[in-house]
């Protein structure tokens, strides 16, 4: 993105605020930064390197000269706008699910595949969040000794539901401890001390929501392997930033924990949280805030096999062979927790 004119598409939304920070913080260096969103929000001002920024409209023109377009409005606005944005010239990054299955579009996780960014054609897709926490930290492990079967448990924050439902999780939270009713508006079940199946529609043939379709779909088109077995349970918590993840994974070969947490050691966007003397691990409130994915790996006490081991992840997201990690990421963050589960019925 550098000396290159870009755009925000949902700049007022919660991931829109995180690019701005992003751009912000990591000072890349950009010709300009237009930030656009509904007609409700157009007028309103957004600070930037100590700038004033005015938000526009998102019309059919707004793209003329933009170079870089980074959306993250909802799949309905990416299926409309995406297309005009890249016959305007603008090179699409998009956020939402429209694209990610799409043959022809790379599914891009930089610490794994950005070779891929040279194939597009016009669009980028970003993975799912809980995707992208659970397969940084595991593609070390991959690279070493291939991944034969995955099984998932995602435990998602309320950022992942965007501005509405982390204000939801602060209302309904406040109500309960006053002691007052609180009608939820964003998700069907009270969200304050409770915990559901991730708030999206389940496949009836398959059983699966599809959160956890897109982390299996995901998992294999991002490690280019459609024969990893992969099973995925996600579960919305009453946590506001940073998802976790537990993972119980299978190599081809034996590996040892001590392989493993070498491997993640210099593995890029993954930092080690593992302090056993304290039972100090990834935490969401660790991973808030910081790009990397914490892990922290844990021996389990019986393993089905040498194969097989089982991780904790919080915001990245990983599976290690005979042994547990937990990890936690503040841009998909992932959980991985310490007890070991038996291979999900659903595990194909």
């Amino acid at each position: 993105m550098r000396n290159k004119n870009v755009a925000i598409v949902g700049a007022t939304g919660a991931v829109g605020r995180e690019f701005i920070g992003c751009i912000e913080s990591r000072g890349i260096p950009l010709a300009s930064l237009k930030l656009l969103a509904s007609a409700r929000s157009a007028g309103k001002t957004q600070m930037f390197r100590g700038q004033e920024l005015t938000i526009q409209e998102l019309t059919g023109d707004a793209f003329d000269g933009v170079d870089i377009a980074l959306f993250s409005a909802g799949g309905s606005i990416s299926r409309q706008y995406a297309p005009i944005a890249m016959k305007a010239g603008a090179v699409v990054v998009d956020n939402s699910s429209v694209f990610r299955a799409d043959p022809a579009v790379p599914l891009v996780i930089p610490e794994i595949n950005a070779r891929r960014i040279a194939d597009h054609q016009g669009i980028i897709a970003n993975p799912n969040c809980a995707a992208i926490t659970t397969l940084v930290p595991l593609w070390p492990v991959h690279q070493v000794n291939p991944v034969r079967r995955l099984i998932v448990s995602t435990y998602q924050a309320a950022s992942g539901g965007g501005a509405a439902l982390m204000e939801e999780l602060e209302q309904s939270t406040r109500a309960y401890l006053d002691g007052k009713t609180y009608e939820p508006k964003v998700v069907k079940y009270p969200y304050a001390f409770n915990l559901f199946s991730h708030n999206t529609a389940i496949d009836m043939a398959t059983g699966y929501n599809d959160e956890e379709s897109k982390v299996i779909k995901e998992t294999r088109k991002i490690f280019e392997d459609e024969r990893i077995a992969v099973s995925a349970t996600c579960i919305r918590v009453p946590v506001l930033r940073a998802h976790s993840v537990s993972m119980t994974f299978e190599c081809e070969r034996p590996i040892t924990p001590a392989e493993v947490r070498g491997l993640l050691e210099h593995a890029p966007g993954v930092r080690l949280v593992d302090d056993w003397a304290n039972n100090y691990f990834p935490m969401p409130k660790d991973a808030s805030g910081q790009g990397d994915v914490l892990a922290g790996p844990h021996p389990q006490g019986s393993v089905r096999s040498e194969r097989q081991v089982h991780q904790h992840v919080r915001g990245g997201g990983s599976a290690a062979q005979g042994r547990g990690i937990e990890c936690r990421a503040d841009r998909g963050t992932a959980l991985v927790t310490r007890d070991q589960k038996p291979p999900h019925p659903r595990a194909r």
